[in-house]
């Protein structure tokens, strides 16, 4: 055969399948056109030409679905198998191309013209084979799927393009690559374009071992934990331990997934897992670790209770649950109404300031209930170490979170209405100083990252509704006391009293003693009577201990059998509780000299108060007894220079100082007392001694006296006002700057009481003062 020749030849397309001159390999055909073209072949010099498809998946293919460069070949044999399909035993002898196709009826018949290969410089080719041999050699042993007999005989071939033919077909290489290499029909060409093919060949295989011997290893340390880890299981399941650590591992990672944590918190959960994982169970820290990750899956991250944002149903459970209290039903509803128009709001921090037994913590219990949220109380009474909010590093013994994260715990939200009880009861020493750690907890513009300090992650506390409580707003911390929305619940009318005991504290005491409504009934002048001369609070709470007290005794009644059914009276009251224990009223039944009588703001909401002024021969002694505190000695001092510096205008002798002692007193020494708004008190109690003019016995007053007389405002009117309704006083003195304050009074309480608002000491004597003890008489 010639070069360049062309003759007329059957064609067999290839799937997937590519032969080179001088390979000798067999083929299953099973396609009718290429059965009947190899039949054609062994009719004409056993001559075929074998050309590759372009895709392996087309069973008819076109002129287009083939390559037109190819080999022609030798059929040596040909067998039918059993199921059809031929076996042939085919020979390539040289390249090819396709230069017409002449037939395509039942079987393509193409002209073809063959390609012999073409030489260049022999050093040159022989320098390439030695390369192309030297790479080959190295990536059989780097593959070490090509067997040695294979290197040997392709090692003995001399002839360069044969060598390449060889080289490429135990190459894994791809159809298209393998096409390009038939296609190359200059030697120098085609064994440079297989060194280039070779080479990355074995940069692949050499990544690909590296990342077998990575996978290797890894499997081998799998496997190696794997089987420790059953070892383990066995041992402690022999020893009684079925579990162990491992299945306490599994059940906390569940509870970690099952957590919904945020992402950056479930990082560190997994991170201390697998430190709780690694540490021996014997050892100290593995309990720390066991702890803290506890805590972390037992915190609500994102469980939300749904809030009821219906302003009418809200307002009939606030209702139900306390009568009174507009002002904190009042900003109750429009949290509720603005959360419900904005959807999005942080939680209020409100401040309920009050005396005790007002009602301040069920009130916080009945808003957790108006709103559908979940309720959590914490008491800060007596808290002195700020690690008690903040909670202790885990460093420490025994360390825990503070009471912060412990009541988010326990709530299970993270929107509950969280109560603060106590907030004034809280104090600082060298431990720290509590009320600054809860700055960062009641700032709505911090607490959304709170730090507690034994779960170290910031926690979001914005959706949190907190309520506090305080007896005292003067002990609140300003900075703490800055970051709250204060309102005042001075105490109870006698009126609200009433409601209250009937519609709330019998119902409930009459239920918990196991009575019925039929076995005992209160006659309303007996309830009446019982808070006027058995009770004296600015709260109920011992008006329902007297009930309570009441309702034991009449079940003792009924279960003896002395009465079916006890109706309490006026005069069962004091055959059931003794006799009173309060006078109802406690003003002066006559015009007294040198008493007056001031109204005081204490813990327990307001109080009386007496003061009382002796005269007698002396040196000008000033002597102050009460257990008064610094506060209310000056204005006792205060007082006494004023009155000094104006003897002559209020007609009392210029040197009473050089010929008197004067002794003031301020009755139940046992109680400490303090404060300036005694001071106009105290004046008109000594202008009283000193010029023997009476006090008016109906007259209360209070105010801070200056050393020129005028009168300052105080605090506490409304809570001063409904103790002297309560000590049955009819007129008030109070400054005038004080009469913004009114409002505030109930009117039950205003519409008994005359105000009389002063500015100077001079109106304050007018008022309280009689002319003579004569016409007090």
């Amino acid at each position: 055969m010639t070069a360049n020749q062309k003759k007329q030849i059957p064609l067999l397309p290839l799937r997937g399948l590519l032969v080179y001159p001088s390979m000798v390999l067999h083929l299953d055909v099973g396609r009718d056109k290429s059965v009947k073209a190899l039949e054609q072949a062994m009719m004409n010099d056993n001559e075929i030409f074998l050309a590759s498809q372009k895709e392996m998946n087309i069973d008819d293919p076109t002129q287009d679905d083939i390559y037109p460069f190819g080999t022609i070949a030798k059929v040596k044999q040909m067998v039918k198998l059993p199921n059809g399909t031929n076996r042939v035993l085919v020979e390539g002898l040289v390249r090819a191309e396709i230069v017409n196709f002449l037939s395509d009826d039942e079987f393509y018949v193409v002209e073809v013209e063959t390609h012999k290969d073409q030489h260049g410089n022999i050093n040159e080719e022989e320098a390439l084979m030695r390369t192309l041999l030297q790479h080959f050699e190295q990536y059989i042993k780097i593959s070490k799927k090509i067997s040695k007999e294979t290197l040997d005989t392709v090692a003995d071939i001399d002839e360069p393009g044969h060598l390449a033919d060889m080289v490429a077909s135990h190459l894994p290489l791809k159809l298209k690559e393998k096409q390009a290499v038939l296609e190359t029909v200059n030697v120098k060409d085609r064994l440079r374009h297989l060194i280039e093919q070779i080479s990355n060949e074995k940069e692949v295989l050499q990544i690909e071992k590296k990342i077998g011997q990575r996978v290797k290893r890894s499997m081998e340390k799998t496997q190696k934990e794997y089987y420790l880890r059953e070892q383990m299981k066995a041992i402690q399941s022999e020893l009684g331990d079925k579990d162990g650590k491992s299945g306490e591992v599994a059940e906390l990672r569940e509870k970690i997934h099952e957590a919904n944590m945020p992402e950056r918190i479930e990082e560190v959960a997994l991170k201390e897992l697998g430190r709780y994982e690694k540490v021996p169970q014997s050892s100290a820290e593995s309990s720390v670790i066991r702890n803290y990750i506890e805590w972390l899956v037992s915190l609500p991250w994102s469980t939300e209770t749904e809030d009821n944002l219906e302003i009418h149903n809200a307002q009939r459970i606030l209702d139900e649950d306390h009568y009174g209290l507009e002002k904190v039903k009042e900003r109750v509803l429009e949290y509720l109404a603005v959360q419900q128009l904005t959807q999005s709001i942080k939680g209020p921090i409100l401040c309920l300031v009050g005396p005790p037994g007002v009602g301040k913590t069920s009130l916080a219990k009945s808003i957790a209930r108006a709103v559908n949220r979940k309720f959590v109380r914490v008491s800060l009474g007596g808290i002195r170490d700020d690690a008690e909010i903040r909670g202790h590093r885990r460093t420490y013994i025994g360390a825990m979170p503070g009471r912060i994260i412990q009541g988010m715990k326990r709530a299970e939200s993270i929107n509950p209405v969280f109560l603060l009880d106590e907030i004034d009861k809280m104090a600082s020493d060298f431990r720290g100083d509590p009320s600054a750690a809860m700055l960062e907890v009641l700032d709505p513009e911090q607490n959304s990252t709170f730090s507690d300090h034994f779960i170290e992650e910031s926690y979001d506390l914005s959706k949190v509704m907190f309520v506090a409580t305080a007896n005292n707003m003067s002990a609140i911390p300003g900075p703490l006391l800055d970051r709250m929305e204060v309102i005042s619940i001075a105490g109870y009318t006698e009126v609200e009293k009433l409601h209250i005991a009937k519609e709330h504290l019998l119902p409930k005491q009459i239920k918990e003693n196991g009575l019925t409504k039929g076995q005992l009934q209160f006659r309303e002048e007996a309830l009446l009577k019982l808070i006027r001369t058995y009770t004296r609070e600015a709260g109920v709470r011992n008006l329902e201990r007297e009930l309570a007290s009441i309702c034991r005794k009449s079940a003792k009644i009924i279960v003896a059998g002395e009465k079916k059914r006890v109706v309490v009276t006026e005069n069962l009251l004091e055959e059931l509780l003794g006799r009173p224990k309060y006078r109802y009223g406690q003003a002066e039944e006559e015009d007294q000299i040198g008493t007056a009588t001031g109204l005081a703001y204490t813990s327990a909401g307001g109080d009386t108060l007496s003061i009382e002024v002796s005269i007698y021969p002396g040196k000008g002694k000033l002597t102050l007894t009460g257990k008064l505190g610094d506060v209310m000695k000056e204005s006792a001092q205060a007082a006494f220079s004023y009155i000094r510096s104006r003897a002559e205008e209020l007609k009392i002798d210029v040197d009473f100082v050089e010929k008197n002692d004067i002794h003031i007193h301020v009755p139940e020494g046992a109680t400490p007392k303090d404060g300036p708004s005694a001071g106009i008190t105290m004046a008109t109690a000594l202008v009283s001694a000193l010029t023997g003019r009476p006090v008016r016995k109906e007259v209360g007053m209070t105010g801070e006296i200056t050393l020129r007389g005028r009168v300052l405002p105080i605090g506490g009117l409304k809570e001063k006002s409904l103790s002297a309704h309560r000590a049955g006083l009819r007129k008030i003195i109070i400054p005038a700057d004080n009469k913004k304050d009114l409002e505030d009074i109930p009117k039950s309480v205003r519409d008994d009481l005359e105000y009389v608002p002063v500015k100077h000491l001079d109106e304050v004597l007018e008022h309280a003062l009689l002319e003579d003890k004569n016409e007090s008489k």
